[in-house]
């Protein structure tokens, strides 16, 4: 039997215990070229074809083999040997060093260092960041993998880092992409057939910034692809920078010798921001969009808005963009309503019984101090009433831990202030205004 018709027996009995796209992806572009020493001979477009094949499709592709001719024990791929018009230019291009394949780097400007805000939450994370920039792939930060929750700057860092390695070596080929966009560019080198150009463009990179690599979960033939891509920068001392969701140890559905590489370098964590560095951040989002917003609405958003930087910005735009697009003033009824949108339900989960006993204060002008201690004096009483009726009413507190609150109080002395300021409500008039007031007042205060 000829090596043609040999091959095409085997590509037939493959298609019986592989799917379609298999078979379209990695057999249907081999040539068999001629069948000695017992093996056929097949040409294959480079040398990702080959170990590809052998670590995934080996003993399919030997049983094939073996099903058609049983003297025939096995394969063995030349790479290239007639080469396509198209592989002989892309191999011209490759011997002229002078014509370098260079990439829009697709960097965001607006991702600096300058306009990162810096806070206990993210310094290691911004300082390592920093370092990579100043001296890519010379140090032991390679790769520098960030991680963190979603919203919190890590795209914005990765940015940053090769912004500012730009700015110190503009001939530096920085080449910047999402795992998405990765994958899509091998399915399409593959649908294509020019894996060579693609393995081209991603590894003649001097700093390689790829965004989120969680998300090459489940897609073994990417992975692949990015683990050679990995080993060659890395080899040629590259600088590899990454994105992910959690620690590289902790990722689920990635190959083994791929985390490997990840955390064979320096893994930094960007935490949610505390309350100084929300502030912060609000403050230059607005400086950005050339608007003063008053402290005061700066803070209560702050405030509400934990756990997302993407969150606290986009409060901001919004706030501006209602302000703008409705004709109405900044004021305290506008930014709430803003960070109820944001946020999604009520603000009162975040009200506390301390901020209760504040507003009470005001009103009543009976200390804090006074409210939360031991008097019965009948106005600082009444006061304390006052606070664990809210307490119950706005938060639903329970008794023992109203009680609490105020002195260690038994839950019978609770129901007893509850009972009363209710009944009050209904026949004392100061007593029922005084409450409206502060219903309104918590509802709406900063």
């Amino acid at each position: 039997m000829k090596h043609k018709e040999f091959w095409t027996s085997v590509v037939a009995n493959l298609k019986l215990v592989l799917p379609e796209h298999a078979i379209n992806a990695w057999f249907e572009p081999l040539n068999a070229i001629a069948i000695s020493e017992g093996n056929i001979l097949l040409e294959v477009p480079n040398q990702f074809f080959c170990e590809w094949i052998d670590s995934h499709y080996k003993g399919e592709l030997t049983t094939s083999i073996q099903k058609v001719d049983k003297a025939i024990s096995g394969y063995r791929f030349s790479i290239g040997t007639k080469p396509s018009k198209e592989y002989e230019e892309s191999a011209l291009v490759q011997q002229e060093p002078k014509r370098r394949p260079t990439h829009q780097n697709n960097l965001n400007s607006q991702y600096t260092f300058k306009n990162f805000i810096e806070g206990s939450n993210n310094e290691f994370a911004k300082n390592a960041g920093f370092s990579v920039a100043e001296n890519p792939g010379e140090s032991n930060f390679n790769p520098l993998t960030i991680y963190g929750g979603v919203g919190l700057g890590k795209t914005h860092l990765m940015h940053a880092i090769g912004n500012q390695a730009v700015l110190k070596n503009p001939n530096l080929n920085v080449v910047v992409v999402t795992s998405e966009r990765f994958t899509l560019d091998f399915v399409n080198s593959l649908r294509k057939n020019k894996t060579i150009e693609f393995a081209q463009q991603y590894r003649s990179a001097d700093m390689l910034l790829i965004d989120d690599v969680q998300f090459f979960r489940g897609k073994e033939q990417t992975q692949e692809q990015f683990f050679h891509t990995f080993n060659v920068l890395h080899q040629s001392g590259k600088q590899i920078v990454m994105t992910a969701d959690k620690y590289p140890g902790e990722m689920k559905g990635l190959q083994a010798r791929l985390l490997s590489r990840f955390q064979s370098g320096l893994s930094v964590d960007v935490q949610p921001p505390n309350f100084e560095v929300r502030v912060a951040i609000l403050l230059e989002k607005a400086e950005q969009n050339g608007v003063a917003l008053d402290y005061e609405f700066i803070e209560f958003i702050a405030k509400h808005i934990k756990n997302n930087v993407r969150d606290l910005e986009g409060a901001v735009i919004r706030v501006l963009a209602k302000s703008s697009l409705l004709n109405r003033e900044i004021d305290h009824s506008l930014v709430r309503d803003v960070v109820r949108e944001r946020i999604g339900g009520s603000l009162k989960a975040d009200m506390t019984i301390e901020e209760i006993v504040k507003k009470v204060s005001e009103i009543s002008s009976v200390p804090e101090k006074e409210i939360v201690g031991k008097s019965r004096k009948m106005e600082i009483a009444q006061a304390r009433q006052v606070s664990m009726f809210l307490s119950r009413e706005i938060l639903g507190k329970s008794l023992s831990g109203i009680g609490m609150y105020f002195g260690g109080r038994d839950h019978t002395t609770v129901m007893h202030a509850i009972k009363t300021i209710s009944e009050k409500v209904d026949t004392d008039d100061v007593i029922s205004n005084t409450i409206s007031k502060l219903r309104t007042d918590l509802n709406q205060s900063f």
